[in-house]
C-alpha cells in the first residue's frame, strides 16, 4: 500500500491537487528502429550484471521521462539531453545492481515507515520539493510560522490532490523509498566497520613519531638497461607473476591522428566585408529603433541587439575620430577590430547620470544565469515581473516585503559575516549607489543612470528581469554616445571549409593503411598527434569538438584502420586506431615494452641485493658499509610512515614502512625500493610529544565510515562488470 492509499484510508477524503516542482532527469526518446549507428541490428545499449539492457526498454523510459521533464516547462537541449542520458542509465544500474543488493541483505521500508517519511517526520527529499530553493523556507501553504514544513498542513494538502498530480507525488514517494534503502544498506555496512584501540593506537603512532634514517643506495640508474640482459623466458615469467600491474580497468582505444585546420582567406574577409557593406547601406535607410533593432537581430552574430552608451576613447580608434562628430543616424564601417567585422550607427546622444542609488528585485527562470534550480519559463517569469511592477506603481512601500518574498536574488540575505539586522550590500533588495564603473550588468547600470529619481522599471539581463527602483540619483552628469552594433566573426566561408575537407579526404584516401599513414605524414610534413586511453562514452577528445562520431568509428574500426575525414568546427581530422585495449588483463604482445624494463630492475635488484649481502657482515653502521661498497651514505631528516617521498630518492614506500619495524641503531637487511636498492640505518625515533585518547581511534573510525556511501556503491558496480554501449545510438 502506497503513503497516498494509507493517507487515504486514514482520512477517508478524495485525493486532490499538490503543485510539486520534481524533476525527473531523462533524455527524449531515440531512434524508432532501434538500429546503432554501425549499421549493423544489434540491439543491446550495454550489459549491467550479466543482464543485456535492451534498446527498446531503454527507449521506453527515455520517453515517459521527457514526458514528465517537459511537463515542469522545461526545454531540453543536447547538452541537458547527453546528462539526461546517463542518468536513465543509472536507473538501470540502481534496478539492477543496488536494488538486487538491498534485497539479497534483507533491506526493507515498511509502510508504517514510508508513511513516517512522507508526511509524519518528512524526509529531505520532500523538505526540498516544497521549499523556496533560495531562502530554504517551506512554502507559505506548507509552512509553519518559522518557516519550517508543517506536516499537519502537508497532510490535509495531499487529501486535494487530482490524478495528475497523483503521478507526481507515487514519484517522490518511490525516490524517497530508494533513497531511504541506499541509506539503511549503507549504515549496516558502517555499523559492520569498527576501529579497535590497538589500531587507534598504531594511527596515533603514525601521525606522531618521526624518524632521522641514515641509508646507502644503490639506485637502478647507475646501471644501463642495455647492460642487462634477459631472456623471452625472463620476460614471460615477470609478467606471469605481475600480471596484476598491466590490468586494464576499463577498455579504451589509442589514435595517432593529423588535423586540417581551416583558416579564412583574404577572400573570405574581402567577401564578408562586401556583405557588410550591403548592411550598412541597407541601415542608412532604417529610421527607428525598433527597425534598427530588427536588423541587428536579423544580422548580428548570435541574433544580439547590441546597444551601449560610450564615451569619447571608449572605442577603436579607427571609430573614435568619426563616429562622435557626426549626426544622429550616421552609419560608419564596415571596418575590421580583432577578430570581427563591425559596422556601428550612432542612435543618438545621452546625458548620463555619474552615480545612482537604485534597488531591485530579481524574477529570474530556467536557463538564466542567477538560479540553477529556478523553474519557472521566461515567459512566466516576465509576466511575474509585469504583475509586481503594476502592483508597486500603486504602493512603492510594498518593495521590502516583495524583496523579502519573491526575489531571487541571492545577495538580499546576509552574507556569512553579518547579521539580518545588520547593514550589507542588497540587503532588502539595496545595492546603494551604482556608477559606471560598478560590477553590475550594463543593462542593469543603464537603467539607474538614465532614469529620474523616484522612475521605476522593468529591465532585463542575462540573470532575468530586474524591478528596479532609482531611490536617489547624483547631481553630476556627463555626456554619451548610444551606437548599435552589427558584427560578424571572422570565419572560413564554406568555399575554404570545402577546400580544407577536400585535402583531408585526399590524405584519407591516398594514405588508407597503417603503413601509408605514417608515411603520407612524413611527405606531407604534417604534425603527428596522438589521443590515448579513448572510453566508448568519451564526450570529449582534446582538439575536438563534440567527437562523438569519431569515437563511434574508433570502437568500430580495427588496430591499424585509417578513418575517413572528421570535421569538428574548422578542423578536420584524420585518425589511425594504433592500440586496442580491452577491459582485463592486457596481453603480453601489447604490454612487452614496458614488462622488459620491469623484468631488467628486477635482474638489476637481485643483482644489488646479492651486493649488498656480500659487504654487510662485520658492518656496523652505515659508514661501514659506504666504505666498503664505496658508495654515500645519505640522511633524511623527519621520515614518517606516511611520507609521500624520501628526499633524493623519491617515492619509496617500502622505506617509509621498513623505518617502523627496524630496530634503532642497526643496518637493515638490503631492501628493494622503487628507485634503488638499500639499506637503512634509524639514527633516532622521535615523539611529537601528546597522549593516545580515545578521539584517535573515533576519528579513524568516523573517517573509514565517511567512504562507505561513495565506495560501497562503487564496489558493487565494478562486481557488476557493467559493460556501457549508449555512445553506439543516436541518443
Amino acid at each position: 500500500m502506497s503513503v497516498l492509499e494509507k493517507i487515504r484510508n486514514k482520512t477517508g477524503l478524495l485525493v486532490g491537487i499538490i503543485a510539486l516542482a520534481l524533476i525527473i532527469f531523462v533524455l527524449e526518446s531515440a531512434l524508432s528502429s532501434g538500429r546503432s549507428l554501425f549499421g549493423t541490428n544489434e540491439r543491446t545499449v550495454g550489459t549491467i550484471a550479466g543482464k543485456n539492457i535492451d534498446y527498446n526498454d531503454f527507449q521506453a523510459k527515455l520517453a515517459i521521462a521527457m514526458q514528465n521533464y517537459e511537463q515542469n516547462g522545461q526545454k531540453v537541449d543536447d547538452a541537458t539531453k547527453q546528462n539526461l542520458v546517463d542518468q536513465v542509465w543509472n536507473e538501470f544500474i540502481a534496478d539492477n545492481v543496488l536494488k538486487v543488493s538491498y534485497k539479497t541483505v534483507g533491506v526493507n521500508v515498511g509502510e508504517d515507515e514510508m508513511y513516517d517519511l512522507m508526511v509524519t517526520h518528512p524526509h529531505q527529499i520532500v523538505v526540498s520539493q516544497l521549499s523556496d530553493k533560495q531562502t530554504g523556507k517551506a512554502y507559505p501553504n506548507f509552512a509553519k510560522p518559522d518557516g519550517s514544513l508543517d506536516p499537519a498542513k502537508l497532510a490535509s494538502f495531499v487529501q486535494q490532490m487530482t490524478p495528475e498530480q497523483e503521478a507526481y507525488w507515487k514519484k517522490v514517494e518511490d525516490y524517497v523509498h530508494d533513497t531511504r534503502m541506499a541509506e539503511k544498506y549503507n549504515g549496516l555496512l558502517k555499523k559492520g566497520l569498527y576501529t579497535t584501540e590497538a589500531e587507534g593506537k598504531a594511527e596515533f603512532d603514525k601521525q606522531s613519531t618521526s624518524y632521522n634514517v641514515s641509508f646507502v643506495a644503490k639506485r637502478y640508474s647507475t646501471l644501463s638497461d642495455s647492460a642487462v640482459k634477459i631472456s623471452d623466458d625472463d620476460i614471460q615469467a615477470f609478467y606471469n607473476n605481475h600480471s596484476y600491474l598491466f590490468k586494464n580497468p576499463e577498455t579504451t582505444r589509442k589514435i595517432d591522428y593529423v588535423a586540417f585546420d581551416a583558416f579564412p582567406t583574404a577572400e573570405d574577409i574581402t567577401d564578408l566585408k562586401k556583405q557588410m557593406t550591403d548592411i550598412a547601406n541597407d541601415w542608412k535607410n532604417k529610421k527607428t529603433l525598433g527597425e534598427d533593432s530588427a536588423l541587428m537581430q536579423a544580422e548580428n552574430d548570435e541574433n544580439k541587439i547590441d546597444f551601449g552608451l560610450f564615451k569619447k576613447n571608449m572605442v577603436s580608434p579607427e571609430v573614435d575620430s568619426s563616429i562622435f562628430a557626426a549626426e544622429k543616424g550616421t552609419v560608419y564601417g564596415p571596418y575590421q577590430e580583432n577578430r570581427f567585422i563591425k559596422v556601428i550607427k550612432l542612435e543618438g546622444k545621452v546625458d548620463v547620470l555619474d552615480s545612482a542609488k537604485v534597488r531591485h528585485i530579481l524574477i529570474t527562470y530556467a536557463g538564466a544565469g542567477a538560479d540553477k534550480d529556478a523553474k519557472r519559463s521566461k515567459v512566466q517569469a516576465k509576466k511575474m515581473a509585469d504583475s509586481l511592477f503594476a502592483l508597486l506603481k500603486k504602493d512603492i512601500k510594498l518593495f521590502p516585503e516583495y524583496v523579502k518574498n519573491f526575489s531571487d536574488d541571492v545577495g538580499k540575505n546576509p552574507p556569512p559575516n553579518k547579521k539580518a539586522d545588520e547593514e550589507y550590500m542588497g540587503k532588502g533588495g539595496d545595492y546603494g549607489w551604482v556608477n559606471e564603473k560598478s560590477g553590475f550588468v550594463q543593462s542593469f547600470k543603464d537603467f539607474g543612470l538614465q532614469s529620474k529619481k523616484g522612475e521605476l522599471g522593468v529591465v532585463e539581463s542575462q540573470f532575468g528581469y530586474h524591478i528596479m527602483e532609482v531611490t536617489d540619483v547624483s547631481k553630476g552628469m556627463s555626456l554619451k554616445y548610444k551606437l548599435a552594433t552589427i558584427q560578424r566573426k571572422i570565419e572560413p566561408s564554406e568555399k575554404t571549409l570545402n577546400d580544407i575537407n577536400l585535402k583531408a579526404s585526399e590524405f584519407a584516401g591516398k594514405y588508407n593503411t597503417t603503413e601509408l599513414f605514417d608515411k603520407g605524414i612524413e611527405e606531407n610534413k604534417l604534425n603527428k598527434r596522438l589521443a590515448d586511453n579513448i572510453k566508448e562514452g568519451d564526450k570529449q577528445v582534446p582538439g575536438m569538438e563534440n567527437p562523438k562520431e569519431l569515437v563511434r568509428w574508433i570502437y568500430q574500426a580495427k588496430k591499424g584502420d585509417v578513418s575517413s575525414a572528421f570535421q569538428f568546427g574548422n578542423r578536420f581530422v584524420v585518425a589511425k586506431l594504433t592500440e586496442v585495449k580491452d577491459k582485463g588483463i592486457a596481453p603480453l604482445d601489447q604490454v612487452k615494452d614496458n614488462v622488459t624494463l620491469l623484468a631488467k630492475k628486477e635482474k638489476k635488484a637481485e643483482g644489488f641485493i646479492k651486493e649488498f649481502e656480500t659487504n654487510l657482515p662485520g658492518c656496523k653502521n652505515t659508514d661501514d658499509l659506504t666504505s666498503k661498497m664505496k658508495l654515500s651514505a645519505e640522511n633524511m631528516s623527519g621520515l614518517s610512515f606516511s611520507s609521500y617521498a624520501v628526499t633524493g630518492l623519491g617515492k619509496e614506500d617500502a622505506m617509509c614502512g621498513a623505518i617502523v619495524a627496524v630496530k634503532p641503531n642497526t643496518l637493515s637487511k638490503p631492501i628493494k625500493g622503487q628507485n634503488a636498492v638499500y639499506v637503512i640505518c634509524v639514527n633516532e625515533k622521535k615523539a611529537s610529544g601528546g597522549a593516545y585518547s580515545k578521539a584517535i581511534q573515533n576519528a579513524t573510525n568516523t573517517g573509514l565510515s565517511s567512504r562507505v556511501d561513495y565506495e560501497a556503491t562503487e564496489a558493487l558496480k565494478t562486481m557488476a562488470s557493467i559493460e556501457d554501449h549508449k555512445a553506439k545510438f543516436d541518443f
